[in-house]
């Protein structure tokens, strides 16, 4: 059985606690690996660590530690297919798929040489006589990731590249499903010229968690999770005086308008909506077709695609559309909820209950299941399903389309379908929802602009990635600066004012 590590002081480390998890791959159902789940004692020493390596990494101008991150991008590109191939096996996603993971990840890594850029303040001089004036952007120290399952490449390197770049310490605590990828991004930092300690990565549980947000060397930590665990850490974070930003849960929307190209609006359903099995948080989940004649012929265009989708480890080829869902207890909730939208009232008309793949009678696949006629009071709509599910819910007016998502308790991410721009503008304008897109179902914005959800999807007050994430991982210093031409007698004892 294959023992993974923490990745600390630039090695890889055993751990020490005596606590494992079991990683699986989701094809076979077999555990491949253990990984250890560190100790507040272990984590406390790699925090600690971090702390000092930090000073020295601070103190590095801008520009050199950005050709850390060009030399990173080279690196990313030469061990693409290694990254993809580990990432498939923990996750089960299709390489094509695992390569997209890496690549997004990336994309954000190469805005990252451009951080001189985004870390210079801003200069007044004269502000009074012989009076200046300027901020400086400086690092926070040591911040914390908390990363999920689901993108194990892409979203380490949102949360990393950023804060390493600022000039902090970053302490990653990877999802402990998918734990292989971010100690190989560990090893390409470190390959790539970063310091010792200056990235720790700690694998853990709730106890690592619960230590990263109680620790008072660690002033700022992202997540990606669920909206639960979200407001958890959110607000267990804030509490102790850290900044925080952490996105949650999604039930994304995709408005289907009469005047829209149905081909094109079944062909984006389809990979919106089972590509990764669903296991996305931009992931479309509701369609709402506008009007009852949109909605027979949606669903007449999509049965066919959503029957032919092909199903299996990503060993089969690139042609398979979606694979397994990360784990066993991730399939029973899949199938449970599929169950309740049969039972209360929903129109299952792509059945993919009971899906078996031979040879993989073990692993955690879930065929694709279509609904029609899901109303908003039933379990299906309401909860994240986060699996190869699509419900259709079907709205008579624009108006009522709108409202859809706009009173949905998530605000990650929505879409709309339609030739007509007025209908584009005024859902764009209004819609209170972070990332919208027209006539792109899965509006994940590129890494010079930033990535956040309303509602509950998000927590914080800046984004990831783009010019919020140097916002985020720095703190501004603002000096008043005077040179007297000679010492001046006795204090002033009333507020400055300058003239």
């Amino acid at each position: 059985m294959k023992e993974l590590s923490h990745f600390i002081n630039g090695k890889h480390v055993k751990g020490q606690s005596g606590r494992f998890a079991d990683v699986y791959n989701p094809a076979t159902g077999e555990v491949q690996a253990k990984v250890p789940l560190a100790s507040p004692a272990e984590l406390q020493s790699a925090i600690a660590d971090a702390a000092k390596a930090q000073v020295e990494w601070g103190n590095t101008n801008p520009q050199k530690r950005g050709r850390v991150m060009m030399e990173l991008v080279r690196l990313l590109h030469r061990d693409m297919d290694k990254l993809a191939e580990a990432l498939s096996s923990e996750h089960g996603k299709t390489l094509p798929d695992a390569k997209g993971d890496v690549v997004r990840g990336l994309e954000v890594i190469e805005f990252c040489i451009g951080a001189p850029h985004f870390l210079k303040g801003e200069y007044t001089d004269s502000a009074s006589p012989g009076i200046d004036m300027y901020s400086m952007r400086q690092p926070l120290g040591v911040v914390s990731g908390i990363t999920p399952f689901n993108f194990p490449a892409m979203i380490p390197l949102w949360k990393m590249g950023p804060a390493l770049t600022c000039g902090n310490a970053f302490i990653l605590k990877p999802s402990e499903r998918a734990p292989t990828v971010p100690l190989m991004l560990a090893e390409l930092l470190q390959e790539a010229g970063l310091p010792d300690g200056v990235l720790q990565v700690v694998n853990g549980d709730k106890e690592a968690v619960d230590t990263i947000l109680d620790s008072e060397t660690i002033q700022a930590v992202g997540f990606v999770g669920s909206t639960p665990i979200a407001h958890y850490i959110y607000s267990r974070a804030t509490a102790n005086g850290k900044r925080a930003q952490c996105f949650g849960g999604a039930k994304n929307h995709m408005i289907i308008m009469p005047d829209s190209d149905l081909d094109q609006v079944a062909d984006a359903l389809v990979g919106a909506g089972y590509g990764a099995a669903g296991e996305r948080c931009m992931a479309i989940s509701v369609a709402v077709p506008v009007g009852q004649k949109t909605a027979d012929a949606l669903i007449e265009k999509l049965v066919p695609r959503v029957e032919k989708l092909k199903v299996g480890p990503y060993t089969a080829g690139n042609d398979v559309d979606f694979g397994p869902v990360v784990t066993a207890a991730a399939k029973a909730n899949i199938e449970r909820l599929v169950q309740s939208g049969v039972d209360q009232g929903a129109k299952l008309v792509v059945d993919g209950r009971g899906f078996k793949l031979q040879g993989y009678e073990n692993g955690f696949f879930v065929g694709p299941h279509l609904f029609d006629h899901v109303t908003t009071d039933m379990d299906i709509y309401k909860q994240e399903i986060f699996g190869p599910v699509l419900s259709t819910v079907r709205a008579d007016s624009y108006e009522e389309a709108l409202s859809y998502a706009m009173d949905n308790e998530y605000g990650n991410g929505t879409s709309i379908f339609t030739r007509d721009g007025d209908t584009a503008r005024d859902f764009a304008n209004r819609v209170n929802i972070g990332m919208v897109g027209v006539n792109v179902p899965i509006p994940v914005p590129l890494a010079y602009h930033t990535f956040g959800g309303w509602k509950k999807s998000g927590f914080g007050d800046l984004n990831q990635f783009g010019p919020d994430a140097y916002r985020f991982y720095t703190r501004t210093k603002t000096v008043t600066s005077r040179w007297p031409s000679g010492i001046k007698e006795g204090g002033e004892f009333t507020i400055p004012v300058f003239n």
